[in-house]
């Protein structure tokens, strides 16, 4: 859940056929520095995704938000 209570939304990474349903790993969150409405990067398992294409993939609606890119560091 999101700051606000609501549902978290999720970009679906690494895909480009359209979804009823979807199950992956998250692989980063987008938060919004502006806006409370943070995002989920969702990929299929075992896909290595760069910050630099998720910024890509998400630029679209991301270009109008202050946002920084969260990821877990590795192990």
């Amino acid at each position: 859940m999101g700051k606000e209570g609501k549902e978290l939304d999720a970009y679906i990474l690494g895909l480009s056929n359209s979804l009823e349903e979807y199950s992956g790993m998250c692989v980063a969150v987008i938060q919004r520095t502006n806006d409370t409405d943070d995002k989920l990067m969702v990929a299929p398992e075992g896909i290595s995704i760069t910050d630099p294409e998720i910024e890509a993939g998400t630029r679209f609606q991301e270009q109008y938000f202050e946002h920084v890119l969260l990821r877990k560091s590795a192990p």
